[in-house]
């Protein structure tokens, strides 16, 4: 098992922070479904954001199954000691440093990724966030500014050095962004470098590339980010494997409504109706991208739809179709929903 500090996970198969994904309702639902551990969003170390509703969402924990970690980003050493700070008072347990997000706007404030070639700053940020918390302190990395400055070994001893807990490497630069494969000889190079627990993360989406990728790093864990995207059942499967149990069967179609539901009820609760049913719309259409006629049914009736209410009753219609008919005649039926 993985010990982050005085925490031990309950498992190898973590959930990756994503922007707009994992919030605290999906961290839940990955976590009753499998997860051992899951970071948060990444939240802004600027404290002029800190009590902006969308910073707000991101460090609310209520009721989170435990340890509750946040991810903070920025290029501030003293600033992002400050937002660790903030963080741990409002019920934080560990903070994982983002120093892997290649997204634009965060690369041009020298956060994210972007701190891969800046290794003098990047110590600093490390540093001064170890030494303001009593919380361990992660970090999550790429394997360099691009493929032919791959520097993860370096800046991961350093880290460690510095009092890392814990290191996760994603299997790119940040050039390659999400481009391309994943490569994990870096990872394993990290892993023989560093004596705290290294975690692999990149293009894994199922049970045999995990064991594969774990096989091949000799990683201590896996973190699983856009593959549990609509697939949060992932994580027991992958889970099991790791135990060397069968991994379960994907949900059946009657466990599919009941997590969807259970998904939806959470979301709406915790983002307000007006925020909840847009940002609803991107998880169902992940959910049922692969059944018969889900298309249709999500661009004529679904995505339309400005309550939860009416979004719940669709999605109950939806359902009680059947998955393997044309979907044609059941839209034309919806159409009349409640807005």
């Amino acid at each position: 098992m993985i010990q982050i500090g005085p925490h031990q996970l309950r498992n190898r198969v973590i959930v990756a922070p994503m922007a707009g994904v994992t919030d605290r309702p999906f961290r839940q639902l990955c976590k009753r479904l499998g997860a051992g551990y899951a970071v948060s969003e990444m939240a802004a170390s600027n404290p002029a954001l800190w009590k902006s509703v969308k910073t707000s969402r991101r460090i609310d924990h209520s009721g989170e199954i435990e340890p509750r970690s946040v991810q903070i980003a920025g290029a501030d050493p003293l600033m992002m000691a400050e937002a660790a700070r903030y963080n741990v008072d409002r019920g934080a347990q560990i903070i994982d440093i983002n120093m892997g997000c290649p997204a634009k706007k965060v690369c041009n404030l020298q956060a994210g990724s972007a701190l891969m070639a800046n290794e003098e700053l990047a110590l600093a940020i490390i540093d001064s966030v170890a030494n303001a918390v009593s919380v361990p302190v992660t970090v999550k990395m790429r394997t360099g500014p691009d493929r032919q400055r791959r520097n993860a070994v370096r800046l991961a001893q350093l880290a460690e050095a510095a009092g890392a807990a814990m290191i996760t490497v994603h299997g790119r630069s940040r050039a390659c962004g999400f481009t391309g494969q994943a490569e994990y000889d870096t990872i394993a190079e990290v892993k023989s470098a560093v004596s705290v627990p290294v975690v692999a993360n990149g293009d894994i989406g199922s049970p045999a590339q995990a064991i594969a990728v774990l096989q091949h790093t000799r990683a201590d864990g896996v973190m699983i980010g856009r593959a549990a995207q609509g697939r949060p059942w992932i994580f027991r499967e992958i889970a099991a494997a790791l135990a060397g149990e069968a991994p379960p069967a994907a949900p059946a179609r009657e466990e599919l409504r009941a997590l969807l539901r259970e998904h939806l009820s959470d979301h709406y609760e915790f983002h307000g109706p007006f925020t909840g049913v847009r940002t609803a719309r991107k998880h169902v259409g992940w959910y049922l991208a692969d059944e018969p006629g889900a298309i249709d049914f999500l661009r004529n009736v679904f995505y339309p739809i400005e309550t939860p209410e009416a979004q719940l009753v669709a999605l109950e219609r939806w359902f009680d179709q059947d998955f393997s008919r044309h979907m044609a005649d059941s839209v034309c039926d919806m159409k009349g929903l409640p807005q």
